[in-house]
């Protein structure tokens, strides 16, 4: 088999001027010299692979889509199986490298057979599900139906999300976002909405038959914006929505329902933060999310929700989780681009720093996590207070998270001065977590047996078998 030689000389410049760098300080960060580095950029060497494997640590979000033939992913994807903690020790570069190119049927047989045990690793998670009351003879009720939905589609839905990008680009203009006054002119102009704003209507209130729409001006700015977006978005884009719900094949009515309110909301985060503008804004300031509601005019809780959905092939964002937990720790919206998955049911682990957060409005924490796998994570937690606009209604209380796996910290900017930090030990629930030594413990994990000694009594009452 003749070897693959790879040329990027122009990558290579373009990746460094992009990020400003010179050639001494790109030199530095890949471990090579100046001259080397200079023969790379004029192709008059190839790329090795581990210089392919330095590019790809070092700049993941740049590199990761360069050269999407089947052999380039067939290796990235053996790279990070081989990575997993599972294994005590990865494997070289360049001997991944051989495996991918000598032995590519071992090789997908390994990429497979770790893609399943990534699966059985969250096996439990059923058992979770079994024991919740809300679970009635092992079906999932609507709302859970269109929540795992929304996580099995990688919480990205393309043919809505490029529909609603070009509408957004196509409102905003010059400006970052479109403007409250250019959805409300699309509103009535282009889809013969009539539109008024007043007190106790609910958030929104679309009658269909008159073609009127009632919005709620005590909401808070950003939120009345969205909630224009969403109607425009269920009428312009009508048909994207019914066509992924009608592939969706849910088994109700009533999850069906769920899943159209749901794609029209994921639609209007799409119109007011248009995917190629929003995702080059937000690694230009490091994913700071003050910083982003305050350029797109949207709230703090939409800027995160919209990072985790930046998962286009060939444009990837980095891999966030998020979530939202309120008051009771109950967690009522999640999704994860990245190994850690929540729960399917009850709150999360009580040492994770947004319970905290739900408890200090307006203050941002974070903190550096470690779960059971030995991956470590950097999360951003704050708790929020949103207005009901009168007295005898009560503000509605509650925390969200954004975080990612540490390789992606020099992108986030709340991981500066926290990665060298001691992590602390979380899991994803007590039902699911492993560890015997919690003093967080509410439950003993589903899988183990516990064991009492009545002359003995530890921080938590039993131990694990």
């Amino acid at each position: 088999m003749t070897k693959r030689r790879i040329f990027a000389g122009s990558r290579l410049r373009s990746l460094r001027a992009t990020l400003s760098l010179k050639q001494a300080d790109m030199a530095a960060r890949l471990g090579i010299s100046v001259s080397y580095l200079s023969q790379l950029e004029h192709d008059d060497r190839p790329l090795t692979p581990a210089l392919l494997e330095a590019l790809t640590r070092d700049f993941p979000l740049d590199w990761q889509e360069f050269e999407a033939d089947a052999a380039t992913r067939r290796l990235a994807a053996l790279r990070e199986a081989a990575a997993d903690p599972l294994f005590p020790a990865p494997l070289p570069p360049d001997q991944l490298a051989r495996i991918a190119e000598q032995q590519p049927g071992f090789a997908d047989q390994f990429i497979a057979m770790h893609a399943a045990y990534r699966r059985a690793g969250q096996r439990l998670e059923i058992v979770d599900e079994a024991l919740d009351a809300d679970t009635v003879q092992g079906s999932r009720l609507p709302w859970e139906e269109v929540r795992d939905w929304f996580h099995e589609a990688g919480n990205y839905v393309g043919v809505l999300d490029e529909a609603a990008e070009r509408l957004g680009d196509m409102l905003r203009g010059r400006a970052a976002s479109p403007a409250l006054e250019g959805l409300e002119l699309y509103l009535r102009n282009a889809l013969s909405v009539s539109l008024v704003y007043t007190g106790h209507a609910g958030l929104r209130d679309y009658d269909a038959e008159m073609g009127h729409l009632v919005i709620d001006q005590g909401q808070p700015a950003e939120s009345q914006r969205f909630q224009l977006a969403h109607q425009l978005a269920a009428l312009a884009l009508r048909e994207e929505v019914s066509s992924v719900v009608e592939a969706a094949r849910l088994r109700t009515a009533a999850a069906r329902q769920l899943l159209s309110i749901g794609l029209a909301n994921y639609a209007a985060g799409a119109i007011l933060m248009p995917y190629a503008r929003f995702r080059e804004e937000a690694r230009a300031v490091r994913h700071d999310i003050d910083r982003l509601r305050q350029l797109f005019g949207v709230s703090f809780e939409q800027a995160c929700h919209r990072l985790s959905t930046l998962q286009r092939p060939g444009a990837r964002g980095v891999p966030f989780f998020f979530c939202r937990v309120d008051m009771a720790g109950n967690i009522t919206k999640r999704h994860s681009a990245t190994r850690l998955q929540f729960a399917r049911f009850g709150g999360a682990c009580p040492l994770w720093i947004v319970h905290e957060a739900v408890a200090i409005p307006d203050r941002i924490l974070v903190q550096l996590a470690e779960t059971p796998d030995g991956v470590r994570y950097v999360s951003m937690a704050k708790g929020l207070v949103k207005p009901s606009g009168s007295f005898d209604r009560s503000p509605r209380r509650y925390a969200v998270a954004l975080g990612c796996e540490v390789d992606h910290a020099r992108e986030f900017i709340y991981a500066d001065g926290v990665t060298q930090a001691v992590p602390t030990r979380i899991g994803v629930s007590c039902r699911l977590c492993p560890r015997p030594d919690c003093d967080q413990r509410a439950f003993p994990p589903s899988d183990r047996e516990i064991v009492v000694d009545p002359d003995r009594r530890g921080v938590v009452p039993y131990g694990l078998a």
